[in-house]
């Protein structure tokens, strides 16, 4: 039986790719790159990059791309076999890189760095072989064989436990359906919000309506139902998955959370820093997690006073207008949602009918092929579920520059959120050009009946978001694979691409384009828009706040909280006492499906968001001073960030462009919040 996931030289047959391919494929592929690590540590000639890097790089690559395949389709269409394949090698494929990275490889690089002909490399490659360095480093390269022992253990605990706490949640999650028999009482909410619950009990054999906890689902109740109860059942089940109150305890992550801070904290120890949040910082711009802190506390600061106006600003609609006595946190998504219908005039569900899926991806090809003179054309490939589609990017001379799928709607058994993941990066081999390939999943609501599917004007930002470090990826010029499109951007900037893209779509000139009324065609209204707008910044305070509190409560967990003495939730409860505006109910759960820092790359590193969010907004600013459709400075966007990949440092970029280093001026202006 011929493995899929072995020899991948263009595009990967997902359909091919069968659980009992995945162990076996991997230790295939684990083997192979073994094999060509020990030859070229083994070398007696003086280290050269052709020598030791490129041949171990193109081991390597395969073993990433092959394993990333798997990973994915974990992310989109988990089933029991696929996850049991994937647990089994897991193990495998993280001791690999574990050995890799404490091998003596360290000291080929440290050899190439040393050696006279290191001048004689491209700057990148300079680059890559001392951020490589600091990889080794934090890998455990050079500690003692004891050192290594332990860390190379101390991973692979975390491995697993990571996993099993995205585990958890993903069930948690697949388990809740709650049958609503009466439709009735789903007063307020969208008809084609219930049409969905109808499909979705449809599809179980159900009578009535079906409402899940995937993030369309639980939205709709909490933003449109009149029905307070069903509001307050939704929140409970949706703030309490993965916890002690959620299927007996079945899918709890409260001893998971604990075990992955202690394992950090382990982590740290070893490799002689004093908290995992130095570790983090090692390869970020940030240099130390209280300049980190100090940087929260103080857009904190600066945004508490409008934020607890804004809260109770709405607490007291609610109260006069709509008879909820005392508002609680399933009726603030409610509330706030009535509030800005009275405020300005309009609701989501109106904007709604505007975004068109076709029309938003007309008009999103549209402005980037204008910005950065390329041109994005339907393809084929082989795709893991009928709903992706999947597009080629040219150039102006009709040349292939990159290639992406889209998986835009949400589903059972396919992780929530929304993100973009490189499958294949651009790199020469032996002359031979290879263009990078992506992933842009979203979690959207699917079309129901014959109507094109319907996006929400969150949707559409969340939307450019992802689209914007798909670009990053995409766009780059650089050929040597570690320091192509995002790999080694630090990761406090790798979201200034994609939050800069949303910008965009708040200007007129490109929501106009974005937009087709699903009746009649039309684009949106200008005075529509203009209320739009308006509203922008609506509780924008109470947004950042709680941006705050995410990052305020990660940087701490790694630096300096003591699971010997205190709990994860009590240290949250002291955060939200600093900078929160909403009382959480004593039941809430948040860290338990909080997957960016337990499960994702975010550990430590929340915070990038909004320090990244800084760099994005005075960016997009000078977008303003010379025209946001300004080619020219859409050209200067693309050679100096986009393209140059992390060549350089992404300060160094970010001055490139903007002629400056960053204020957070800008980002304060876009969010609304005055500045005394």
């Amino acid at each position: 039986m011929s493995n899929p996931l072995l020899n991948i030289t263009d595009l990967i047959d997902f359909p091919a790719i069968k659980p009992e391919h995945v162990v076996d494929g991997m230790k295939a592929l684990i083997a192979d790159a073994e094999s060509t690590l020990k030859t070229v540590t083994a070398q007696e000639t003086p280290a050269t990059w052709d020598d030791v890097i490129t041949p171990l790089e193109n081991k390597t690559l395969a073993l990433s791309r092959a394993w990333g395949a798997v990973s994915h389709l974990m992310s989109v269409c988990d089933s029991p076999a696929l996850r049991e394949a994937y647990n089994q090698a897991l193990p495998l494929v993280t001791q690999f890189w574990i050995g890799l990275s404490q091998s003596t490889l360290s000291d080929k690089y440290l050899a190439i760095k040393e050696s006279p002909k290191f001048s004689d490399l491209s700057a990148t490659r300079q680059r890559i072989i001392n951020e490589e360095l600091v990889e080794f480093k934090l890998a455990g390269a050079f500690l003692n064989d004891e050192g290594k022992a332990k860390l190379k253990a101390v991973k692979e605990a975390l491995a697993k436990e990571n996993q099993k706490f995205s585990e958890n949640l993903m069930d948690a999650t697949n388990a809740y359906g709650l049958i609503v028999e009466n439709k009735k009482d789903l007063a307020g909410i969208p008809e084609d919000d219930i049409a969905s619950f109808k499909e979705a009990a449809e599809a179980e054999n159900e009578e009535g309506y079906k409402i899940t906890l995937q993030v369309p689902h639980y939205l709709a109740v909490l933003r449109y139902a009149q029905n307070r109860k069903l509001r307050e059942t939704l929140y409970h089940a949706y703030v309490t998955r993965a916890s002690e109150f959620d299927n007996d305890g079945k899918f709890n992550n409260n001893d998971v959370m604990t075990r992955i801070v202690e394992l950090r904290q382990s982590e740290a120890a070893i490799l002689g820093y004093q908290n995992y949040g130095e570790v983090s910082l090692a390869t970020k711009m940030a240099s130390t997690p209280d300049e980190v802190v100090t940087f929260l506390r103080d857009l904190a600061k600066r945004s508490l006073a409008q934020a607890k106006v804004e809260v109770e600003e709405v607490k007291a609609f609610a109260r006069e207008k709509l008879g909820i006595a005392d508002p609680q946190s399933w009726d603030l998504t409610f509330a706030s949602e009535k509030l800005r219908e009275a405020r300005y005039a309009y609701s989501d569900q109106e904007v709604k009918q505007y975004f068109t899926e076709p029309a938003v991806f007309s008009g999103l090809f549209g402005l980037v092929q204008k910005l950065f003179s390329i041109r994005i054309v339907p393809d084929t490939a082989p795709v893991w579920h009928p709903d992706v589609k999947f597009f080629r990017i040219e150039n102006a001379q009709g040349e292939k520059v990159a290639q992406f799928y889209m998986d835009l709607y949400a589903r059972a058994n396919k992780r929530g959120g929304a993100w973009m993941d490189n499958d294949r990066v651009r790199r020469r081999v032996n002359g031979h050009l290879e263009t990078p390939t992506a992933y842009l999943v979203c979690n959207f609501s699917k079309p129901v009946g014959n109507k094109p599917a319907l996006l929400t004007h969150d949707d559409v930002l969340t939307l450019f978001h992802e689209f914007g470090h798909g670009l990053h990826h995409m766009l780059t010029r650089v050929e040597d694979a570690a320091a192509s499109g995002i790999n080694g951007v630090e990761w406090d900037a790798v979201e200034c691409p994609s939050q800069f893209m949303e910008n965009f779509a708040w200007d007129w000139t490109v929501v106009e384009k974005l937009t087709s009324h699903v009746e009649t065609g039309q684009p949106i209204p200008k005075a529509l828009y203009e209320k739009l707008l308006a509203a922008k910044n609506f509780q924008s305070a109470m947004a950042m706040v709680r941006q705050l509190e995410f990052g305020l409560f990660d940087m701490l967990l790694h630096t300096q909280f003591d699971p010997q003495t205190d709990t994860i939730q009590g240290l949250l409860k002291a955060v939200r006492k600093e900078v929160a505006v909403t009382d959480q109910p004593d039941y809430n759960r948040f860290p338990n499906s909080f997957s960016h820092i337990f499960a994702g790359g975010y550990a430590a590193g929340y915070y990038s968001y909004k320090w990244a969010e800084v760099l994005s907004s005075d960016a997009f600013s000078l977008f303003e001073e010379t025209g946001v459709l300004n080619p020219e400075t859409g050209k200067k966007w693309l050679d100096e960030v986009l393209a140059v990949g992390s060549s350089r440092p992404a300060m160094d970029s970010f001055v490139a462009f903007r002629g400056r280093k960053p204020t957070i001026d800008a980002l304060l202006r876009h969010s609304g919040i005055a500045q005394k």
